[in-house]
């Protein structure tokens, strides 16, 4: 599965850390454009994920080939292509081109999660298996983040963002727009190239597809009543509402953070130490795994989930006092080690909280619809990026940052927003997700009797 974490990972985080800074300051749409895009594209959601993950499991095993394995092998070559594609904007049509690449991107990229996170719950079908596994799989999480995150910022260095006044010097700052737009596009190449080699490792070398049996498959119900059923489940629901929340976090804090290192702590001049500051947040991440496992086996996966979004609140924290000076730049590297255990919590315990609600609808219906499910919980988890995309609209516009320049009326109320927008949103968002995973009722003993009862039914395994 290590491959499959890794190119799962390095497109959606390049996506979400890149896409954002490219087309607001790089491209130049405003806050209002950029807006109505993700608005748009979090519509699309709607039908594509639920509509993909019901696909998945309504299509029949093609012998060796399997169900899974086709569409993995359908998405992973377009969305490879796609990593190069979003930095190729054409002069003329800036925002349609950016509607229609976010769509295609997220098309092909549900695609290939849908069905390799259905794959997760069928190889490994106990809850052990999956804290083992787990471990290992978020490690490798970490190291396809830190690739999204040091490609583009060794190649695009020295600066991610245009940093000379359009209006004084108009002939300079395109200049510096085409350079850095350059870069972009030869980071999505590597990108690209990294992601279709570890895809047909994966594909071929690593996804070991449970065989389906005729009755299993005459099991399954149809779209809209697959739908339906999920959306009555409540545990789902509750679990799918803390995820979203704990994705808010995640999506705001990587689309901001680049610009908080540039206009907060001044690091204007050096995008290679941006690369670094967020390395260290996911390297620690990866060190903090195996104390999550520890963690889980002494107070269960909802407990140690909530421990650990309360410490990402903590953590956050400081990131209100830092500013530009040498001092703070330095004390940058050690709050964003620390922010790494929060964030290693959220990414350890979530997938193993949703196979046990994959599980629990298994043993109701007596078929294992893991597609359906990871395909709802994207639609809704996908929200979080709308929420997101409309915090950032309204602080961005209400500090005088409509539209991107490098200098504003007010630098100091810039700053503000993008510090509120850093520590104050998400930690609202991981108290909304602590309080949903508190009411989030499969756990202790009625999670140990659905284990008891799931080990009398081995073909549900």
């Amino acid at each position: 599965m290590n491959q499959k974490v890794t190119k799962d990972q390095i497109t959606y985080q390049a996506f979400t850390i890149y896409v954002f800074t490219f087309y607001f300051a790089v491209v130049g749409l405003t806050m209002l454009e950029m807006w109505i895009g993700f608005v748009l594209w979090g519509i699309w959601n709607m039908f594509n994920d639920p509509l993909l993950g019901a696909l998945s499991e309504k299509t029949k095993q093609k012998g060796k080939l399997g169900k899974r394995k086709l569409y993995l092998i359908i998405s992973f070559v377009p969305l490879a292509l796609i990593m190069i594609f979003l930095f190729t904007v054409p002069a003329n049509f800036k925002f349609w081109y950016f509607i229609f690449i976010i769509f295609t991107f997220e098309f092909f990229y549900t695609m290939f999660s849908v069905n390799t996170n259905a794959v997760f719950p069928e190889m490994f079908p106990t809850e052990k298996q999956r804290g083992d596994v787990n471990v290992f799989i978020k490690a490798f999480t970490m190291i396809a983040v830190i690739l999204a995150s040091l490609i583009p910022t060794f190649i695009v260095y020295p600066s991610l963002i245009p940093t000379i006044d359009p209006i004084i010097y108009p002939v300079e700052y395109a200049a510096e727009v085409a350079s850095i737009n350059t870069k972009y596009i030869i980071s999505g190449i590597v990108l690209a190239v990294i992601i279709l080699v570890m895809a047909i490792l994966f594909i071929f070398f690593g996804v070991k597809e449970k065989e389906e049996q005729t009755s299993d498959f005459e099991k399954r119900p149809g779209f809209f009543k697959s739908l339906k059923i999920t959306f009555s489940n409540r545990t789902f629901i509750k679990f799918t509402l803390g995820n979203m929340l704990v994705w808010y976090c995640f999506n705001v804090l990587l689309t901001i953070f680049p610009l908080y290192a540039v206009y907060v702590l001044g690091r204007t001049e050096g995008s290679m130490l941006i690369g670094i500051t967020l390395m260290l947040a996911l390297l620690s991440a990866a060190f903090f795994m195996p104390l999550q496992a520890r963690i889980r086996k002494k107070y269960g996966t909802r407990k140690g989930l909530m421990l650990g979004l309360g410490i990402w609140i903590i953590t956050l924290f400081p990131l209100i006092l830092l500013s530009n000076n040498e001092i703070s730049r330095t004390l940058s590297f050690i709050v964003f080690i620390t922010i790494g255990f929060g964030l290693s919590a959220a990414l350890f315990f979530i997938d193993i909280i949703h196979g046990d609600v994959i599980d629990q609808d298994a043993l109701k219906f007596g078929v294992k619809r893991a597609a359906s499910y990871y395909g709802v919980n994207a639609f809704i988890h996908r929200f979080s990026m709308i929420l997101g995309i409309t915090t950032i609209y309204i602080i961005f516009s209400g500090t005088g940052w409509s539209k991107y320049v490098p200098v504003v009326a007010d630098p100091a109320l810039r700053e503000i927003g993008i510090k509120a927008l850093m520590f104050l949103f998400p930690s609202i968002a991981l108290i909304g997700s602590i309080l949903f995973f508190k009411v989030y009722d499969l756990h202790g003993e009625k999670l140990e009797k659905m284990r008891q009862e799931l080990e009398k039914h081995p073909e549900l395994k």
